[in-house]
């Protein structure tokens, strides 16, 4: 029983379809990893293993951490970025496989860090999908200007035919930063007006917001629920934003 959880707004239990917290792990050890989860897991519903992390840490240690993490009903995925690489080498059947043999049973296909037609990333995330594995894409890129090339239309665009696709959940690209990306300005402020746009034309319990800065956590909580899907968030920071979701902070005290 949890310490005062009288005074605490009740969440959905996992599995949950909505109100979902992705964590990035940007190269956590297996022990402070699972202290992590023993305490925390529970808030936890998909664990990112950011970008090319995978490659410089060894197999029996991937391993252990995606049996950890599923063993508290969690879905480790690879980062987009490892996809990007193994597509860049023509080594996407190598890349499933190694996958597959590690225990993962979700990737995410994107196409931020490299130029992929986006018919070709579709096809992507159909193959993906035949391989067995839960799709999560994201949509735009990890260059400032080149993501300003994306037209707010264009962008729900991709996100329709990506769901359409196969895609279980669409990211909206902000990066580990959060800031003049996507949806946040120079400063990290989020662009209300493109957001409307996106609530308007795309179904808000298919997206996940990257909102890995405090102030855009609480910005999405305010506008769209503790419910809301909200995704790059730091391990060191779970509890956090449960506290948040929960009404529990300053921020969002009496305001959910």
């Amino acid at each position: 029983m949890k310490s005062f959880s009288f005074l605490s707004k009740e969440r959905e239990n996992k599995p949950r379809t909505k109100g979902l917290t992705m964590v990035l792990d940007k190269g956590l050890g297996l022990e402070t990893a699972e202290s992590l989860m023993k305490i925390s897991g529970e808030y936890v519903d998909y664990l990112k293993f950011g970008w090319g992390t995978s490659i410089v840490h060894e197999q029996d240690i991937i391993r252990s951490k995606v049996e950890m993490y599923q063993s508290y009903d969690i879905t480790p995925y690879t980062g987009g970025t490892l996809f990007e690489l193994a597509c860049y080498q023509n080594k996407l059947d190598e890349f499933y496989q190694e996958a597959h043999d590690l225990g993962f049973t979700a990737i995410e296909v994107s196409d931020g860090s490299s130029h992929i037609p986006h018919d070709e990333k579709l096809e992507y995330i159909r193959e993906a999908k035949k391989e067995g594995f839960e799709v999560l894409s994201e949509v735009g890129k990890k260059n400032p200007d080149l993501d300003k090339e994306i037209t707010v239309a264009e962008r729900v665009e991709f996100m329709k035919e990506e769901y359409k696709a196969g895609s279980s959940l669409v990211i909206v690209e902000a990066r580990e930063g959060g800031k003049n990306i996507g949806i946040y300005d120079s400063k990290g402020n989020a662009k209300e007006s493109e957001i409307d746009y996106i609530l308007d034309n795309f179904d808000s319990n298919k997206i996940l917001w990257e909102a890995p800065n405090k102030d855009q956590q609480v910005f999405f909580i305010l506008k769209l629920g503790n419910d809301v899907n909200l995704g790059n968030i730091s391990s060191d920071e779970i509890t956090s934003l449960e506290t948040l979701r929960r009404g529990l902070r300053g921020d969002t005290f009496g305001k959910i």
